[in-house]
């Protein structure tokens, strides 16, 4: 992929990632984007893409077990983000 085309794209994914509309969906999200974003592979970016497609309630009970992801969403990177680690609480 061009490299100026996978820039505007993580640009993008990273804004999505922290202006998701409640502080609670921009801190998991958004952590998730903080650590893993630039790491991603292409199949992961674009799995990361779709992710930030769904709602805030179904993103944050996927993430918290609360609710099975749909197929296409569940696998190794639904595993990264159900385990949390990742987001950093303010104050």
């Amino acid at each position: 992929m061009d490299a100026a085309l996978r820039e505007f794209r993580l640009k993008r994914a990273r804004w999505r990632a922290t202006h998701r509309g409640t502080k609670e969906a921009d801190l998991l999200v958004g952590g998730f984007a903080e650590r893993y974003l630039e790491g991603m592979s292409e199949a992961e970016l674009g799995w990361f893409e779709t992710l930030l497609e769904e709602q805030d309630v179904d993103i944050l009970a996927w993430a918290f077990g609360t609710a099975a992801p749909p197929p296409d969403l569940d696998g190794p990177m639904m595993a990264r983000l159900r385990a949390r680690d990742y987001i950093a609480l303010p104050g």
